[in-house]
């Protein structure tokens, strides 16, 4: 559980191809670009929403209880 991953490239894990997948971001490439890239997931397990690392969990707080 807390060995290192990659999350870009030939190698990356599983579970961050499907959240870049889902929410490929806005620039030329899905890639994850930073530490602290985040990623919403619903109830259902839909990747609803993606965060720059400077979103800071209290602006993700606010848009919350529209996934609730």
């Amino acid at each position: 559980m807390f060995s290192k991953i990659d999350v870009n490239g030939d190698g990356a894990c599983d579970l961050y191809d499907f959240l870049k997948a889902e929410q490929p971001g806005d620039g030329d490439s899905a890639d994850v670009t930073w530490n602290f890239e985040k990623f919403l997931v619903d109830r259902s397990g839909a990747v609803v929403e993606r965060f720059a690392p400077p979103t800071t969990p209290e602006e993700i707080a606010e848009i919350l209880p529209k996934y609730l």
